[in-house]
């Protein structure tokens, strides 16, 4: 697949993300992250508008084995189809692997060409041997045309922080509830205390040496949760060559010796300002609130000095909210061959959505900005 001619098409969308560039993708693929031997087998579906014989529509398609790296939970469908003696996976899944951001999954140069891509990707699923089609983290409008077409939608949530043209972080915790704005100033204050210096590094300026410890402190975040990292050293260095522009680094260092670090993903946009992603971290050394300096903080500062519109703090977390970060609500779509089983999931998200419904107000009630005059 060209990469202009698919980043073009990208660039064309309502909400575009970095991680549905051609660059992104591939390094997921030629790192060997996401292939068929890790479970992500790519099943990708193009079409072409023959007139033009131009890429006209597109999405990011996976035949799996598993439900791994996803974020939004199927494990008791799997398990309920297991009970039963069917079987589960292979599954089709439209997602960006290990990713959970919203935006647009169903790439197309219009509204008719969005259709029959929508159409397309129902058809295969119906006509290939799987149980079962997931999209992940569509756009809420991308959603709404998979269910037109028989797909059930599910909401989730996720917490995301808004600038409000905050002049410095000064300003922004100026916002904040008297005791919200004095826990993260202690917090802060312990990380300095602590000897901690605080490194950014863009992405054009990160050394090989700085990859390879990043890469160390990802992995060791796996390792402390007993699991094994999706990622590796060779998809960092690929996206470090391929897309800098996006990239931002910050390294925790003591007497001068790095200890932990996080890579942000950002995207510049003329009309919101852009758009900041919280995606990996770790830490080679235990220095209490360095994780919140680290991940946290730092990017905060940046996305307020490079008047970045929205910080999206990533998959779950209630404790992003004493951080300014407020529920947002997040969609996917999915499709189950199974008529009995399809009727039931289906009952099961109409009582979800009323919980998430619920969940999001109580939410709301703990806003943790003060009340204005």
């Amino acid at each position: 697949m060209d990469a202009a001619e698919w980043n073009a098409l990208l660039a064309q969308q309502a909400q575009p993300t970095p991680f549905l560039r051609h660059e992104f993708l591939s390094a997921l693929h030629a790192s060997q992250s996401a292939v068929a031997d890790t479970g992500w087998a790519p099943q990708f579906v193009t079409l072409t508008d023959p007139r033009t014989d131009r890429l006209a529509a597109a999405a990011p398609v996976y035949l799996k084995g598993h439900s791994y790296g996803e974020y939004v939970f199927d494990w008791a469908w799997a398990d309920a189809y297991k009970r039963n003696g069917l079987a589960y996976y292979p599954k089709l899944l439209c997602a960006v692997p290990f990713t959970p951001v919203q935006g647009n999954r169903l790439l197309a140069a219009d509204p008719h060409a969005l259709r029959h891509l929508a159409a397309t990707l129902m058809a295969f699923a119906e006509q290939a041997d799987v149980s079962s089609l997931h999209v992940l983290f569509p756009t809420a409008s991308e959603a709404d045309a998979l269910t037109e077409l028989g797909m059930m939608q599910r909401e989730g949530v996720q917490f995301h922080w808004l600038n409000n043209g905050y002049r410095d972080f000064d300003d922004f915790l100026s916002t904040l509830e008297q005791k919200k704005r004095k826990n993260i100033r202690a917090e802060r204050r312990k990380v300095r205390e602590a000897g901690i210096t605080m490194r950014r590094v863009r992405g054009e300026d990160i050394s090989d040496a700085q990859w390879r410890f990043f890469a160390k402190c990802y992995k060791q975040t796996y390792r402390e949760h007993f699991s094994s990292p999706y990622l590796n050293l060779e998809f960092f260095r690929m996206i470090g060559a391929t897309m800098p522009e996006n990239l931002l680094l910050v390294i925790a260092e003591y007497e001068g010796k790095p200890i932990a670090s996080s890579l942000v993903v950002y995207q510049r946009d003329d009309k919101t300002g852009g758009t900041l992603y919280g995606r990996y971290w770790g830490a080679l050394e235990h220095v209490p609130c360095l994780h919140f300096e680290t991940a946290y903080y730092q990017p905060l500062e940046f996305c307020i000095e490079e008047k970045l519109g929205v910080f999206e703090g990533g998959a779950q977390g209630e404790h992003k909210m004493a951080r300014g970060f407020l529920p947002t609500r997040t969609w996917s779509a999915h499709w189950l061959a199974h008529p009995a089983f399809a009727d039931a999931i289906e009952r099961v998200l109409e009582r979800e959505a009323g919980g998430i419904d619920d969940y999001i107000d109580e939410l709301n009630d703990r806003n943790p900005f003060r009340a204005r005059d």
